[in-house]
């Protein structure tokens, strides 16, 4: 070989790694920086992370993990020889010294700081508990913090917190049979839960029961006379003699939900005979039941309800209505959207109808309330108190009223009405020409507000001499001193011995 070439190859050699060695690079540097060798620190990498934890490195040699084992073992042995002589020299001088004086009693064991929540008094308890069931219902809180402590459980036990109150079996998986076990177990539960924890039970909803309503809620009228709401959703096998059961045993119930239940017909009834001057709100979904519920409904009070207009659709079928009606009120305070066409959705089946209070329906009209199929209504109510201001309102049409109703109507109340002068005269005066003196009926006439002239009154009065009640106050085209309300016979007589001293002779 050349010379050139032999000192060539000799630097390529000493240029060239060692077989099997490794470069280092930046990330060897650094891995060596977070975990020097020897140190007792090995490192993990992930996707997103670098762990520096401690413990072993990578696995050791055969030959270094059994000079190891070997040190460990030779430790061990050396401790245990070392524990045995040390045992041999005190029994050795327990021999020769004299016995020792008794070892002092051990201290009394203390038991572990119960922790704050043992220490709050069960009253400042019971009021923080009720702020957070009053925010969030007793479920699932109430259960939870039982589990605390003897405290908290004793806190959490009380029944004036478990005041609302939701049951309902679970329904994963759940056949026919496998529901009424379930849910006859839990009614085992409520048998003892009722008394002693709901016994202030205010608000009770059941969902998915479809077997044991009836003795759940026979333990709600044993153990819960508190109760104001029951709610029932998709619940089975309602009677009468349930809800007439609850609605004797709790006194307090007013407001009942049924909407999606399967109710029998007669078993609402029963509960609206024995409930029904109580009651605020009823749920029903409508049906076959709902209509049954409905012919039997006497009087349907609806107070200062919202009535928005809905906007023009599909024409749709009229229900069965209300057949046995007797008296309905839509009174309000304030403006509403009753219209001819809501009062004859409600009342096209409802011929006994005796009473209408339509007291703030500025929308409705004589015409309207003339296609009524009622035809001996007793009181007709449908003053405007502190709204017709704002409203224009009918000049024309009372005398469809009272010529339809003169012969049974015994009060009228037209009290803010708009109507002229001239068509109340001719309203007013079909009173006096009906047959048979059935006029006699009518005992109270409200014209408060109304352009009712002396003329009008007068002949009112000596038309219905058994007026007792008459307002004219307010009314514009009345003198002085006489605007005001007569209640009374006598005061009736006196208004009319005014007004015919203050009429001008006729001409």
């Amino acid at each position: 070989m050349a010379p050139g070439a032999a000192r060539r190859a000799r630097q390529r050699v000493r240029i060239l790694p060692l077989a099997g060695a490794r470069s280092r690079s930046a990330e060897d540097w650094w891995w060596d920086r977070l975990a020097p060798s020897g140190s007792g620190y090995h490192l993990l990498q992930s996707d997103s992370m670098l762990l520096v934890l401690p413990g072993p490195g990578p696995a050791r040699p055969r030959a270094q993990r059994r000079a190891a084992r070997r040190a460990q073992l030779l430790r061990l042995h050396r401790a245990r020889a070392a524990e045995a002589k040390a045992k041999a020299k005190a029994k050795a001088k327990a021999r020769t010294t004299p016995a020792p004086a008794p070892a002092p009693a051990p201290a009394p064991h203390q038991e572990p700081d119960p922790g704050w929540g043992d220490r709050i008094p069960l009253e400042i308890l019971l009021q923080i508990f009720g702020l957070l069931v009053a925010a969030d219902g007793p479920i699932p809180f109430l259960g939870r913090a039982a589990r605390v402590c003897r405290r908290w459980h004793e806190a959490a036990s009380q029944p004036a917190l478990w005041h609302t109150l939701t049951l309902s079996p679970p329904l994963t998986g759940r056949s026919a049979k496998s529901g009424t076990k379930t849910e006859k177990k839990l009614l085992a539960s409520l048998e003892w839960l009722m008394p002693s924890r709901f016994s202030q039970l205010q608000r009770l909803t059941l969902i998915h029961w479809k077997s044991q309503v009836h003795p759940v809620l026979k333990l709600v009228s044993e153990s819960c006379p508190r109760l104001t709401f029951l709610k029932l959703s998709d619940c089975h096998g309602v009677t009468p003699d349930t809800l007439t059961m609850l609605a004797k045993a709790c006194p307090q119930l007013h407001s009942l939900d049924i909407q999606h239940s399967v109710v029998e017909s007669t078993a609402v009834v029963s509960f609206l005979e024995e409930a029904g001057p109580r009651m605020r709100k009823l749920w029903l979904t409508y049906g076959s039941q709902t209509t049954a519920v409905l012919g039997a409904l006497l009087v349907l009070r609806l107070l200062n309800l919202m009535w928005l207009p809905k906007p023009a659709g599909r024409a749709t079928t009229p229900g069965p209505g209300f057949p046995s009606l007797e008296e309905l009120c839509l009174a309000s305070s304030t403006c509403n959207f009753v219209s001819n066409e809501v009062l004859d959705r409600l009342l096209h089946g409802s011929p006994h109808l005796r009473l209408l209070d339509l007291r703030g329906c500025a929308r409705i009209t004589p015409a309207g309330l003339h296609d009524l199929p009622c035809q001996e209504l007793e009181q007709l109510h449908l003053g405007l108190y502190g709204m017709s201001d704002r409203l224009t309102l009918a000049k024309e049409g009372s005398l469809l009223l009272t010529q339809k109703w003169c012969h049974t109507l015994q009060e009228l109340d037209l009290s803010g009405q708009g109507f002229s002068e001239k068509d109340l005269e001719q309203a007013l005066a079909s009173f006096s020409g009906t047959p048979g003196g059935s006029h006699l009926a009518l005992c109270s006439l409200n014209l408060r507000g109304t352009r009712v002239t002396p003329s009008t009154v007068s002949s009112v009065i000596s038309n219905c001499p058994g007026l007792l009640y008459l307002n004219l106050e307010s009314c514009r085209c009345l003198p002085r001193g006489l605007k005001r309300a007569y209640r009374g016979p006598e005061e009736v007589q006196w208004c009319l011995q005014q007004l015919l001293t203050s009429l001008p002779p006729p001409s």
